[in-house]
């Protein structure tokens, strides 16, 4: 049993709370990755299961163990850091066995476990090497070896692949996968790096300011965020966000959008009838509405979605096979994602049109969905 079991824990650097009684629990064998902006403690929450950090209270089970106080080399973790953390002066093959030799381990056992590891990553050729020889992702590659060669049941990644360009990003990202399906091993994984996070990830926990917001698997974040800051920190663009009221019209649950692209125009009602709320609407209510770039689709008239609305277009953005289109609805910045091949020109409006079932609702004052 490789568990993860952090409970009620808090820490504060002098008056600032770092972590705010927060719990979390990654299964045996599962890869959990921890996500948010800078500053929200996911690392803070790494040195806490990796025994580097204190704890102001609460507990940490490791296999079901208490390790709260338990000393790193006794917590049966591996770590890999944003830094490599190479000693530039040894060889690959020195740096994957330097802490089993130090741990008095025998030389036969030694070699079995670094040659196992030089395997798995594919870096037998770079044995003899020191890490100034080493590209990024080998030097990489010989940090995850390190930690492979303690044949730990628990792997704890702190950013490891934001110091390497776009390309080593991408292929390291697919060998991580192939090695955790490979291992089976309890992975928890730390970035700012959205597509890391839903690629890799069984589920993801997103941090902000100490208090874990929501934590599932990736579509469920994707699809149905629990509250404002959630929809807004997933997808690249971000969600588009519409502001106004809940009204009940014709016996049908509506979105009124207050904002107008000129003075004399009503407000949009948007209709609901299909939106699943997860909380009883209130007539009034002020609200946020958002829509994913991606569910929206343009046309030159009226298109055959059940929401039309102006698109006044600023500019687009070429992004390879896609492209992003900027611009205004209602007053209020827009983005539309669509194939590259169907980028519009500036300065023309169109229609942008949408499935309200697809969209996310949030009360204004406290960001929850509704």
């Amino acid at each position: 049993m490789s568990s993860v079991d952090v409970r009620g824990l808090n820490l504060s650097f002098d008056t600032v709370s770092v972590l705010q009684n927060l719990n979390l629990f990654a299964e045996d064998g599962e890869f959990l990755v921890l996500l948010g902006p800078s500053g929200c403690g996911k690392s803070t929450l790494l040195n806490c299961i990796a025994g580097l950090q204190d704890v102001d209270d609460g507990q940490v089970f490791i296999g079901g163990e208490n390790v709260t106080w338990a000393e790193p080399k006794d917590r049966g973790i591996g770590m890999v850091f944003q830094s490599y953390a190479l000693y530039p002066q040894m060889t690959v093959e020195k740096n994957l066995s330097f802490s089993l030799r130090v741990a008095g381990m025998n030389k036969s056992e030694i070699r079995s476990r670094v040659e196992r590891a030089a395997d798995i990553l594919q870096i037998q050729s770079l044995l003899h090497r020191k890490p100034v020889a080493l590209s990024g992702g080998q030097r990489q590659r010989v940090a995850i070896g390190r930690a492979l060669v303690r044949d730990v049941s628990v792997f704890l990644f702190d950013e490891p692949l934001s110091n390497l360009d776009a390309k080593l990003r991408t292929d390291l990202r697919v060998e991580l996968k192939r090695l955790h399906r490979r291992l089976g091993n309890t992975m928890i994984y730390v970035t700012h790096d959205q597509i890391e996070a839903l690629t890799l990830a069984d589920r993801i926990a997103i941090l902000k300011d100490g208090v874990i917001q929501q934590m599932d698997a990736p579509k469920a974040i994707y699809n149905r965020p629990v509250n404002r800051f959630v929809a807004g920190f997933m997808g690249s663009p971000s969600m588009n966000f519409l502001e106004g009221t809940l009204e009940h019209v014709r016996d049908q649950w509506v979105f009124r959008c207050d904002s107008a692209p000129s003075q004399g125009v009503a407000p949009h009602d948007i209709p609901l009838q299909r939106y699943e709320f997860t909380a009883k609407p209130v007539v009034g209510q002020a609200v946020e509405f958002g829509i994913r770039p991606e569910h929206v689709e343009l046309s030159r008239n009226a298109s055959l979605s059940p929401v039309q609305l102006d698109f006044n277009i600023e500019l687009t953005e070429p992004m390879g096979a896609d492209a992003v289109t900027w611009g205004r609805v209602t007053d209020l910045p827009f983005a539309v994602r669509l194939n590259a091949d169907a980028a519009p020109e500036a300065a023309t409006v169109l229609v942008a049109g949408f499935d309200p079932v697809r969209a996310c609702v949030f009360d204004a004052a406290s960001g929850c969905r509704v």
